[in-house]
């Protein structure tokens, strides 16, 4: 199982030496892969009284940009979205980035796309929220594509494309992963995903899933050993005691790729979260 580690984006603040660092310390210590999250904007909830999540105060680096940048100061580490709102984002331009990322790296960028949740970051920027479910798995098809073929044409219902392609090509199919829980997303995971990413604990409901996601493979004529799953463990939600039980219990669900979050537990600096990472590591793969 490869383990990867979680960018704290929200507490890691925005000093280009202080991401280094981190970085430089988690490859180091034998993580495979690191995982950001994705967000444009973030709404001001003063004038929102019942708003939850993520506010204009969260910070958040736009992963393309960062993944060029940590692509750049190291070797093998996998770059991974954790998980890309892909609907809200012009299709042609995330082909485009992503590329440019896959190429600049060797090779080593991994899509994890989502729909998201923020109606407020889809109305900014221009994208209906109510269709992003359909257009997320267009989206796909229209990622691949291009990816493929050095000139695509291409009707569908959310995009038109004449007689054109990308330059530089990724020189290979990106991993496509999907994120989320719901029974939409197995279906569409178990159908064209090269995996899937789940935020719950290894309990019996994540095993009904997981047997769902198989099926839903079987169904669309697939090998569901072809399609990965990439748990999560959050540090400060489960006792540091049952860490290593937590990835035991998902390594036996057929996780195939595991990734620890250190946001959350109090930490004051980037260099506390690396070392938090290197000290965790040890822990979660004996």
């Amino acid at each position: 199982m490869r383990i990867g580690a979680v960018f704290p984006q929200l507490e890691i603040g925005s000093d280009p030496a202080a991401i280094r660092g981190w970085v430089e310390t988690v490859e180091g210590a034998g993580y495979t892969h690191a995982l950001a999250y994705d967000h444009v904007l973030g709404a001001d909830p003063a004038n929102r009284p019942r708003w939850q999540g993520y506010t204009d105060k969260s910070l958040f680096h736009e992963v393309f940009v960062l993944f060029g940048y940590l692509a750049a100061i190291t070797h093998h580490l996998e770059l991974v979205t954790g998980v890309l709102v892909l609907p809200q984002r012009e299709t042609a331009l995330v082909a485009k980035q992503a590329a440019e990322v896959d190429v600049l790296s060797r090779g080593r960028l991994r899509l994890g796309v989502g729909i998201g949740w923020n109606h407020v970051e889809y109305q900014a920027l221009g994208v209906p929220f109510e269709r992003r479910g359909a257009r997320l798995t267009e989206q796909v098809d229209v990622l691949r594509k291009l990816w493929a073929d050095p000139v695509i044409s291409y009707q569908g219902r959310f995009h038109e494309i004449e007689e054109a392609g990308l330059n530089p090509m990724p020189g290979r199919q990106i991993p496509i992963w999907f994120g989320g829980g719901a029974d939409a997303v197995l279906r569409r995971t178990g159908r064209i995903g090269d995996g899937w990413m789940p935020q719950v604990p290894p309990d019996e409901k994540a095993k009904a899933s997981v047997d769902r996601l198989r099926a839903y493979a079987v169904e669309a004529g697939r090998d569901p050993a072809d399609v990965g799953i990439e748990p999560r463990l959050t540090l400060a939600q489960v006792p540091e005691k049952d860490w290593p039980g937590y990835v035991d219990a998902w390594r036996e669900l057929g996780a195939t790729h595991f990734c620890v979050n250190t946001m959350g537990l109090g930490l004051r600096s980037p260099d506390d979260h690396a070392a938090v990472l290197r000290d965790v590591l040890p822990l979660v793969t004996n």
